[in-house]
């Protein structure tokens, strides 16, 4: 990976509908499983969505999202995040491949966490999960490959670890495609605003 991916790296909303060969999706992969990781825990997983197994991943994103909505909702004080999660939804089902990813030590966010030891493991393994998304991101763009990391699947937690048959805690998921166009940059914090020295 080139260290021009970091910063010609952007979130792509806009796919090709060309398809991405097995081995340049295996390399993205391949990406995010050599990410460092606290105590070498290697805490994810990834499962890889195309075609009609896709579009079933999706209709069931998709029921949450209604649910949510509609009907019962489990993140009450969030529900204005919903025009958002319906638009990823459009992306997804734009995107050739998507790639939900799990934390394979974590529990549903619905469940407690019982003391301040497991807290800090699931910090620190959802740490480790950002570097490997971050790795399978920079990979991509170095291959010419977009990429949209997604939290949306938040509102549909119960509907897609149901239909996965995961017992681990989902964490999110990552689009890919060949990019449609790309956008320009978004607009980032200055050096100072963000950064405190004390040498």
């Amino acid at each position: 990976m080139s260290i021009e991916a970091i910063y010609n790296r952007r979130s792509i909303r806009k796919y090709k509908s060309k398809e991405i060969p097995i081995d340049i999706l295996n390399k993205i992969l391949d990406a995010g499983r050599t990410a460092p990781s606290g105590k070498n825990r290697q805490p994810w997983k990834f499962v890889v969505f195309g075609g009609i197994k896709k579009e079933e991943l999706l209709s069931k994103m998709d029921a949450g999202i209604q649910r949510e909505l509609n009907e019962e909702a489990l993140l009450p004080n969030s529900r204005y995040g919903i025009p958002d999660a319906k638009n990823t939804l459009r992306i997804m089902k734009e995107a050739p491949i998507i790639i939900m990813v799990f934390n394979t030590n974590g529990k549903s966010p619905f469940e407690n966490i019982a003391t301040a030891d497991e807290r800090f493991t699931e910090i620190v393994d959802t740490l480790s999960i950002g570097a490997a998304i971050e790795n399978m991101l920079l990979q991509a763009e170095d291959l010419g490959v977009g990429t949209l990391w997604i939290a949306n699947t938040c509102f549909a937690y119960d509907e897609l670890v149901n239909y996965i048959g995961a017992k681990t805690q989902l964490v999110g998921a990552v689009a890919l495609g060949y990019p449609d166009g790309k956008p320009n940059p978004r607009p980032r914090k200055t050096p100072d605003s963000i950064i405190e020295y004390r040498l």
